[in-house]
């Protein structure tokens, strides 16, 4: 799919080209809302047939921070994602060398509740212990670029009197290969088309008026 089909919202070939050239901590994400409740839109069918997600005030929000997120974290990028009715997936790279310091990793941050079909079982050799611990220590970023893009976007809801709730926790995991990125990516760009069988479609709630 090219970047015009999706009006530059989606930077799909970048998700790919970068990954040879990129040395930082590179991470599959998926957020959820609170019960899985359908507050960033909803999936409809155009002219031609084809599901496509209409995104609510607050899906329109998120989507903006997502597509802004080295304004704010100088040391993410997030090349590839998309805004689905209840939760939002993406790919994340975090520098390393562009981060102000090293964190700790964030502990207990991760919801398995939900498996989205998307990770592969890597093949690659094990990595080394110091890559590993540079990757634990991108994480703690990791969760603060989480963090306050979902703090974000509960304020904004608050502003504008929206009913709004984030699930607490957030699935991340580490992508550490091409083939890795490449099915992830495929994930993401059909990851509306294939709504319907999609395991966070599990809950017919109706989108909030926003």
């Amino acid at each position: 799919m090219s970047d015009e089909k999706f009006k530059n919202k989606y930077r799909i070939p970048s998700a790919r080209a970068t990954w040879h050239d990129y040395g930082g901590g590179a991470y599959f994400i998926t957020v959820c809302t609170k019960n899985r409740v359908h507050y960033f839109g909803e999936i409809m069918r155009n002219e031609n047939n084809e599901q496509t997600i209409e995104l609510s005030s607050i899906g329109k929000y998120l989507q903006n921070n997502l597509q802004n997120i080295n304004e704010h974290y100088p040391y993410a990028e997030i090349p590839l994602f998309v805004v689905m009715p209840n939760h939002w997936h993406a790919i994340v790279f975090i520098d390393g060398e562009k981060t102000p310091y090293q964190r700790r990793s964030a502990e207990n941050i991760t919801d398995r509740q939900c498996r989205d079909g998307a990770r592969p079982v890597s093949t690659t050799e094990p990595t080394t212990n110091e890559n590993m611990q540079k990757i634990n220590a991108w994480k703690g970023w990791l969760s603060v670029v989480i963090g306050g893009i979902k703090s974000s976007t509960t304020k904004f809801t608050n502003e504008n009197n929206f009913d709004f709730a984030w699930q607490t926790r957030f699935d991340d995991h580490i992508i550490r290969n091409q083939s890795e990125m490449n099915r992830i990516a495929d994930y993401i760009e059909n990851n509306v088309a294939l709504w319907d069988n999609d395991c966070f479609n599990k809950i017919n709630a109706t989108s909030p008026q926003s």
